[in-house]
């Protein structure tokens, strides 16, 4: 029995790692998609800047405006740090802690990122409230 479980892990493995291959799809570093949410930008604008953190590692921190009028619950951000190429040399996704309210705005901290040349952050994701249950 305990074979038979190896044999179907392996096979689901293969499979997946196939799968991968086959649509292209990149490891994090090298991914040039910055959000899961096409079209962000007509919700919200970002103001931030990059600063010294903890122990020799940089965070960007600042502020997310939503414009739209209903509240962003589980929003993320995408805080990318760029080698003089251009190029991502690291990344992190960090929490908006309690979202954001319409027309509101909410801080946001995204720390241990390394030392770069340049950043760029993005929205990765977020849910608008849909119920009466959600914040408003």
């Amino acid at each position: 029995m305990a074979t038979l479980r190896v044999a179907l892990l392996v096979s689901l493995i293969a499979t997946v790692s196939a799968a991968c291959a086959s649509t292209g799809a990149h490891p994090p570093l090298t991914m040039t998609a910055t959000t899961l949410m096409a079209g962000w930008e007509q919700h919200f604008t970002l103001e931030w800047a990059a600063d010294q953190g903890q122990n020799g590692a940089r965070r960007v921190s600042g502020y997310v405006y939503n414009r739209h009028g209903e509240y962003a619950l589980d929003l993320r951000l995408l805080a990318q740090a760029l080698d003089p190429s251009g190029a991502v040399i690291g990344q992190r996704i960090a929490w908006v802690l309690g979202g954001v309210g319409g027309s509101g705005r909410a801080y946001f901290e995204v720390p241990n990122l390394p030392p770069a040349n340049s950043y760029r952050v993005s929205v990765w994701d977020y849910t608008w409230a849909q119920g009466v249950g959600d914040k408003h």
